[in-house]
């Protein structure tokens, strides 16, 4: 049976932290280890300068800690191509020529893209890279081929704004592309909230929990959690909805016996959030140990880590351009390699 090709990735703007393990990461590594898959696992630089083209240094030195949470989580550079955006020329150019075939209006309609605008306070000073960052994804996606995207539940309109291009590219200039399909986490993960009760876990809004944090950071990060307001005594009835605490649980949690009897004690009064919280404590530690054991393993030795994604990087060049010869010569600008 032919493998599916998948392809996904993330911005560079920081090191990565639970939200996008529950969002994505966990997909990649199921995938990775079945037969059926040729995993692509992009490091999206080029995106992260849409909205940090003042700051090149941060996006550099966060193409390595993002390497380094992949390669924590269990994603293996023999059976996943991990790779830098920037140093895969097609991309852009396929990303020219996909533009001439969307208008701004349908960008500033991207739920995404509205959401992010909104949220990062650029107003009328929106930097062009950012308002066509969708286009940038789906040469991204097409490049490959991919058929498969494991993504967050916030990425579906970037997943239906490629399936448009391919569609107009296809229609256009003959069965070139493949449209994609989303992967998506199971209903209800798909977002997880800040700790301080924030809908979204955001580097930017410093309400997260990274895949790297130690012990002690992550004791006192769980400590800071959003609960109920109006629980001030142990006896008192507490609040089920809305309690950020009981969110992770959910989520993270594997004893879903246990979780029920602290739900139940906890409304009923008698449960402190201190007793709560060391229960997640030791959940989610027990979910991070061994990722960030990993970790420090891969950063005693930062040139392995670059050589890995050097290599990554030269074999998704030749995939990429590929496709854009095959674009190129549908649209008959491909003038000397005919």
């Amino acid at each position: 049976m032919e493998k599916k090709t998948v392809l996904t990735g993330d911005r560079p703007t920081g090191k990565l932290h639970i939200g996008h393990y529950v969002g994505s990461l966990h997909n990649r590594v199921k995938m990775q280890n079945e037969d059926s898959y040729n995993m692509y696992v992009m490091i999206a630089d080029l995106q992260a300068l849409t909205d940090n083209a003042r700051d090149t240094e941060k996006v550099r030195n966060s193409v390595l800690q993002v390497a380094l949470d992949y390669l924590a989580i269990g994603l293996d550079p023999e059976k996943t191509t991990i790779f830098i955006q920037s140093q895969i020329p097609a991309l852009s150019e396929l990303n020219t020529l996909y533009l001439n075939l969307v208008s701004v209006s349908r960008l500033e309609r991207n739920p995404t893209v509205k959401s992010e605008i909104q949220q990062k306070n650029f107003n009328r000073s929106i930097p062009a890279g950012f308002l066509t960052y969708p286009v940038s994804q789906a040469a991204d996606i097409t490049a490959f081929k991919a058929t498969l995207i494991p993504v967050g539940d916030d990425q579906k309109p970037m997943i239906e704004q490629t399936r448009e291009i391919v569609k107009s590219v296809n229609s256009l200039y003959g069965n070139i592309l493949v449209e994609p399909e989303g992967v998506f986490p199971p209903e209800g993960q798909g977002r997880i909230p800040g700790l301080d009760g924030n809908a979204k876990m955001s580097k930017s809004l410093g309400n997260t929990i990274y895949l790297s944090d130690d012990e002690d950071t992550l004791r006192k990060k769980i400590m800071s959690i959003y609960t109920d307001p109006d629980h001030v005594h142990v006896e008192s009835p507490g609040k089920i909805e809305g309690n950020i605490v009981f969110t992770y649980l959910d989520i993270f949690g594997e004893d879903k016996e246990k979780i029920k009897e602290m739900k139940e004690h906890y409304k009923r009064g008698g449960l402190g959030d201190v007793t709560l919280k060391n229960y997640l404590f030791d959940v989610l530690n027990e979910v991070l140990l061994p990722i960030r054991t990993r970790r420090e393993l891969y950063a005693k030795d930062p040139e392995a880590v670059y050589e890995m994604l050097r290599v990554g990087s030269e074999k998704a060049n030749v995939r990429a351009n590929k496709t854009l010869q095959e674009v190129k010569s549908a649209m008959g600008i491909n003038y000397f390699n005919k």
